[in-house]
């Protein structure tokens, strides 16, 4: 619960901090953090120090969490931002598998600190080769450092921008940085943030409600955290093909009913059957994994740019609020058995019912501005328009881009 409150935290400040001074140093700085504090929790003299330093992690891993998604959905075109973010939270599966490992040889907890946390530093590179956003540096009046760098992704990519079409990007009249209360003053994008805050808010609830419930399904620690890590990366790519056939709002809403649909099923299986049981709880984390997913593209696809940060920030919050609650939902099961699944089974269900009220994104450039974002809910669909980039990024773009 320490480290999640960190991670809240981390929510709360990195986004809107990250709005206004870059993607980029957030990122850098929340790695910095995330190797120094991790691997002096190690050395923490007492257990106070340690919640500390643990929860000071936490907000890094938030800060380096929101702001890497979405660097990395602003440099590319409509069509491989699913790629994006599926491929960042497969290492996330990655690393939860290969956790399970390091903790079987490594029972020593200060060395596995350690090991958890001291190869970050192997990141230190980064200095030199992370690029700013291009789209928030426009945003912001930066149209030199943003041509340039665009120039440099048309050159790693072997292709050219024409002088013309760069010198078509004007700065804007005032670049200024949004702030919380902007994602409530038009009706839109109030109704997107409250809908969005709750999907977050219980897919946290289930993920970590399933993960920490684990151990009453009847499987080893260890195996059941190498198989709740596998079962990730599935759900994931899986997604990839499923955004773009079915689009957002539609698997949003699939896959949060799925997951709440498996819990509920628990309430009602027998205790002796535990691979039927363990089964439903490999489904349910299945499909709460990808509504994870999903929420990030969805997220990152609803706000504009000047709010997208903060809005992915106060989602990620809502998150955390999901996750710090998350343990003490199972405590419920000493009045009441099998109500802790009725309640990870039931708010999926009521989010996935909300979600198809959110428009849809699928095929829509990213927007700059909440006067655009209400004005692209009434354009034409992608069958009538560029589904894939902006002109300048499509000219920027590998010969393997849809629109190169």
């Amino acid at each position: 619960s320490i480290y999640m409150l960190g991670l809240l935290l981390g929510a709360v400040i990195s986004g809107s901090l990250s709005d206004r001074i870059g993607r980029r140093p957030v990122t850098l700085l929340s790695m910095l953090m995330m190797g120094a504090f991790g691997v002096g929790a190690a050395f923490a003299p007492n257990f106070y120090v340690y919640m500390a330093l643990r929860c000071l992690v936490g907000f890094a891993v938030s800060g380096c969490t929101i702001s890497t998604v979405t660097l990395g959905t602003e440099w590319v075109g409509v069509s491989y931002r699913t790629h994006t973010v599926a491929i960042s939270h497969c290492c996330f599966s990655i690393g939860q598998m290969a956790l399970a490992g390091l903790a079987y040889g490594v029972r020593n907890w200060k060395l596995l600190q350690i090991a958890g946390s001291a190869p970050i530093f192997g990141l230190f590179f980064y200095i030199w080769v992370l690029p700013e956003s291009a789209r928030w540096l426009v945003m912001k009046g930066k149209i030199e450092e943003a041509k340039k760098l665009l120039q440099k992704a048309a050159s790693v990519n072997k292709q050219s921008i024409p002088p013309e079409l760069l010198d078509q990007m004007t700065p804007e009249k005032k670049g200024k940085s949004g702030n919380i209360l902007d994602l409530f003053r038009k009706p839109h994008l109030r109704k997107s943030t409250l809908i969005m805050c709750y999907a977050w808010f219980v897919n946290s609830l289930v993920f970590y409600g399933l993960s920490l419930n684990v151990g009453s399904f009847g499987l080893d620690i260890y195996l059941a955290q190498l198989v709740f890590g596998a079962v990730e990366i599935p759900a994931r790519f899986g997604c990839i093909f499923l955004l773009q056939w079915f689009g957002r709002k539609k698997c949003q809403s699939f896959f949060l009913l799925l997951g709440g649909a498996m819990c509920l099923i628990m309430t009602g299986i027998p205790k002796d059957l535990p691979v039927v049981v363990t089964t439903l709880a490999v489904i349910g984390k299945f499909a709460i994994t990808a509504s994870l997913y999903t929420s990030y593209v969805y997220c990152a696809e609803l706000f504009p740019t000047l709010l997208r940060q903060t809005g992915l920030g106060l989602c990620s919050m809502s998150s955390r609020v999901g996750g710090i609650i998350s343990p003490l939902i199972s405590l419920l099961d000493k009045y009441r058995p099998a109500i802790s699944m009725v309640i990870l089974g039931s708010t999926p269900v009521i989010a996935g019912i909300l979600c198809f009220l959110l428009p849809e994104t699928c095929g829509k450039e990213l927007q700059d501005h909440t006067e655009a974002a209400v004005a692209s809910q009434r354009l034409p669909g992608p069958a009538t328009r560029c589904r894939h980039c902006s002109p300048a990024a499509r000219t920027a773009a590998a010969p393997g881009h849809p629109c190169a």
